[in-house]
């Protein structure tokens, strides 16, 4: 079984909510150990993220030049679904974890 740390996702967000940020791959699970959303503008903006299609968060405010970081240690079946975006674009993901394959 190998074991592969990764950025699972980094970049901007899309305004369309249900963009998919990362797919696990056939015949691997990953598990997701942190995500940052930073705002790169000087206005507040909001973000929405969903694993699977649950969300875990819903449209939350995440300030002008600020970051959120959240931790978390949550498994992913192959083929399951990493999906977010933002109001405006300023704001960016970083998806960190692990695939297991």
């Amino acid at each position: 079984m190998a074991t592969t740390v990764k950025a699972l996702f980094r970049g901007a967000a899309t305004t369309n909510t249900a963009t998919n940020l990362y797919a696990v791959p056939a015949a691997t699970t990953a598990v997701i150990t942190n995500i940052v959303v930073t705002n790169t503008a000087s206005t507040t903006a909001t973000y929405t993220l969903a694993l699977d299609g649950i969300s875990i968060a819903t449209t939350v405010t995440v300030g002008a030049l600020d970051s959120i970081v959240i931790d978390m240690k949550q498994a992913l079946g192959a083929t399951k679904i990493i999906s977010g975006g933002a109001s405006a674009t300023s704001v960016n993901f970083h998806i960190s974890g692990v695939e297991i394959a």
